[in-house]
């Protein structure tokens, strides 16, 4: 079953931090099978009060793959990279299954 992680970018604090941090997970994701689906594109409210400014979508092969990923060595580097530099929210969501 596939695997969704969304996140939320809510505030920059460091650009500088966040901008090194990119990188990182982006070579996380693409280690952990996953792919980006969706980053940073412009977001537009269809109903309800959620205005989010920057939203990443990744795709992985499984749930079990999409963990991994995000409690790897690899990504745990990135998030300290990114830490207080950056305001976000992750949730992983399983995909639909036939």
């Amino acid at each position: 079953m596939t695997a969704y992680v969304i996140a939320e970018t809510q505030e920059i604090i460091e650009n500088s931090a966040y901008q090194q941090y990119r990188p990182l997970g982006a070579n996380a994701v693409a280690l952990h099978q996953g792919q980006y689906l969706v980053r940073g594109g412009a977001a537009q409210s269809l109903e309800g009060d959620w205005h989010p400014q920057k939203l990443t979508i990744l795709q992985f092969p499984s749930p079990d793959l999409a963990r991994a990923w995000y409690d790897s060595p690899e990504y745990k580097h990135a998030r300290s990279v990114r830490a207080g530099a950056v305001r976000m929210r992750f949730v992983t969501v399983d995909g639909a299954s036939s």
